[in-house]
């Protein structure tokens, strides 16, 4: 069994060794509702995958007109106002479009699936077992690759709403009246949609895809309406013109070329809901609607401003014909309310994955619905996320200023799966050395350009992102590395079970009817439950299961390899759990496929569960630093109760502690 720590027996993962995880992924965001079947994955009819895969996967991609374009024409040496800087910006964002989103995700990237999952931690387990080791490297790869994303988290949703609410103030007949009122509004919406999540949004999930491909329907017919305005905008497909534009400007053409870079953010979404949609509807979504219609609306936005350079203020919003300004501003708020949701629910989901591959202690996790797997909610994240987002829209009030935080950390993430895919590449697709490089090394190259124009954003606030996403790999090491010691002094400190196994018959202790399991992370070791139950209540139970609760690297375990049973002694028998990184672990449903599968007869209900509950103490001098020592007592304090975690009937539940030292 080759994936990440087991479980301890305090129901935390062991992470004996660095884990092999899933992403953003990987981070799956809603699945289709109408079509969503066992284990999240869907079950509909090709339009119906298309049209939720729209929904879900291009909403983040989908909201960048109402800001990138006016962004990128901003920071040019003429203001945006030159024809040029026009026609440059709209090939910049139209070959971005075409290497980035489609060259790399839609038709490289979407190949590296891992049993059909995408995302930066299905990709990170998937280079774990092509190298076919647990690689430090790899492992540290996708920790900042999961980090960066709930940065770009945080940012998403304030940009977003900010953006779409920013229409206010271009409003027919209003002025800058509604202009102070655009922070108030955005905040008010945010705090709604953070509010609402603990109630699950399967109820409304089914209008998320018909709005967003309204919304697509209406950037396409906006930038038809206004694209003949000046037809000559048609050059700018040409990539000589981005070429011109970045010479023409200089050292500031490189600048720029972070405000272009908004056009495709989201754009990892692709790869991360792969899972939900399948390959060829998100495929198709992309090729056959986002694609064209962005570029139309890019196309239109250009040719507005060539034809009329005050319209350079805010291209998108002028472009809404006066009659329908409201209905379109009110559509763009949906459209960003979608986008967010999508990035929320990802962080819910990438948690799942994080705790599950031991990368994050225990973290109360609710599902929203008894028939989605992936319909979740974790309050701790949507407070964290909700708090991120409010502190954002003090610091940047306005869209110009939340796009100078915005960038970092999805140019980040993109990077760090272009170097997880080269592991892909070389050791399970054996491709050649300059094969590989070829493939990879240009689009690493257009990773690093993206990467360092948004790092000359720190200064005014990408600082964030980083700030947040280097906290979250501190804490994300800090209890890998915990676990991990804690590990190893409690197998330096323990006694083998099958020397147990021999003084017991030896010096058989009195035996107490029923089952007795025993949860542990190392199930070669007696358990600490089972070593204090024998010294203090000097018993040994008629049946004694020790349960090890294994991740795999694979996103779901089939039933039939759920569980295993490896009989010890008469006494004893070993049974081990796996689930899969995506899974939520039920013990007493996998205990019933004991008795489906193997014969295992016991009643739960007569059934005693022993778990050790370990004190720690901190120690000077060993292990960690004395303050990483106290984070990590923090975070094992404060994880979720393994009773709950594991679905255990709490009234059977006995624990047993002990004090170590780390």
């Amino acid at each position: 069994m080759v994936g990440a720590p087991p479980q301890g027996e305090d129901g935390k993962p062991a992470a004996a060794n660095p884990p092999k995880p899933q992403d953003r992924s990987v981070a799956p965001a809603h699945p289709h509702p109408a079509a969503a079947g066992e284990g999240g994955h869907v079950k509909a009819g090709k339009w119906g995958l298309i049209i939720g895969a729209i929904g879900v996967v291009f909403g983040d991609i989908g909201t960048s007109p109402l800001y990138a374009m006016r962004e990128a024409l901003h920071h040019s040496r003429s203001g945006g106002t030159a024809e040029l800087a026009v026609l440059g910006v709209v090939s910049l964002v139209f070959w971005a479009l075409i290497l980035v989103v489609t060259l790399k995700y839609v038709v490289f990237l979407m190949k590296a699936d891992n049993k059909g999952e995408g995302g930066t931690l299905a990709l990170m387990a998937l280079a774990q077992r092509a190298v076919g080791r647990r690689s430090g490297l790899i492992f540290l790869l996708g920790v900042c690759g999961a980090a960066l994303f709930y940065g770009d988290g945080v940012i998403t949703p304030a940009v977003s709403v900010v953006g779409a609410i920013e229409g206010l103030k271009d409003a027919p007949g209003m002025g800058d009246a509604l202009s102070p009122f655009v922070v108030p509004i955005s905040a008010g919406i945010l705090i709604a949609l953070f509010l609402v999540q603990s109630k699950g949004t399967a109820s409304v999930a089914r209008f998320f895809g018909p709005l967003t491909l309204a919304w697509f329907v209406v950037l396409a017919g906006l930038g038809l309406l206004h694209i003949f305005d000046d037809p000559s905008i048609f050059r700018s497909l040409s990539p000589h013109y981005g070429v011109l534009f970045l010479i023409d400007n200089g050292f500031l053409g490189f600048v720029i070329l972070g405000s272009v870079f908004l056009a495709v953010t989201g754009a990892e979404a692709l790869y991360a809901d792969m899972g939900h949609f399948g390959k060829a509807p998100i495929r198709a979504g992309w090729l056959f609607v986002v694609l064209p219609s962005l570029t139309l609306n890019y196309m239109g936005q250009g040719a507005l401003v060539l034809s009329d350079p005050a319209a350079v203020e805010n291209p998108f919003f002028r472009m809404i014909p006066e009659a329908i300004y409201w209905p379109v501003i009110l559509l763009a708020t949906t459209a960003a309310c979608i986008a967010s949701q999508a990035v929320i629910t990802g962080a819910f989901s990438l948690t799942q994955q994080a705790v599950q591959l031991g990368l994050l202690p225990r973290i109360d996790i609710r599902p929203t619905s008894e028939t989605q797997a992936g319909q979740i909610f974790v309050p701790s994240v949507n407070m964290f996320l909700m708090a991120g987002v409010l502190v954002l829209l003090v610091l940047f009030p306005t869209s110009s200023q939340l796009t100078s935080a915005y960038g970092i950390a999805v140019t980040g993430a993109m990077f760090v799966d272009t170097l997880l895919a080269w592991f892909i590449l070389r050791r399970m697709w054996n491709w050649s050395l300059p094969l590989s490089l070829a493939a990879l090394a240009p689009l690493a190259l257009l990773d690093l350009v993206f990467i360092s124009s948004n790092a000359l954003k720190i200064p005014d606030g990408a600082w964030l992102p980083l700030v947040l996403g280097a906290a979250l790999v501190l804490i994300m090491w800090t209890w890998v590395r915990g676990t991990q010691i804690l590990t190893e002094k409690t197998r330096k400190d323990s006694l083998p079970l099958a020397d147990l196994i021999e003084m017991l018959r030896a010096r058989p202790p009195h035996r107490a009817p029923g089952t007795a399991i025993f949860l542990t992370s190392d199930p070669d070791i007696a358990p600490v439950a089972l070593m204090h139950n024998l010294k203090h209540n000097k018993v040994l139970h008629e049946k004694n299961i020790i349960l090890t609760v294994r991740t795999a690297d694979r996103p779901r375990v089939a039933e039939a390899d759920r569980v295993r049973i490896e009989p010890i002694s008469d006494d004893f028998k070993k049974l081990v759990i796996t689930y899969g990184f995506m899974e939520r672990p039920n013990v007493p449903k996998a205990l019933n496929l004991c008795r489906k599968q193997q014969g295992l007869k016991f009643d739960i209900m007569s059934t005693s569960f022993f778990l050790g509950r370990r004190s720690i103490v901190a120690s000077a001098a060993q292990g960690m630093p004395l303050w990483q020592d106290r984070l990590y007592i923090f975070l094992m304090r404060n994880a979720a109760n393994p009773t709950d975690f594991f679905h255990i009937p709490p009234g059977r539940v006995v624990e047993l502690g002990a004090q170590v030292s780390v």
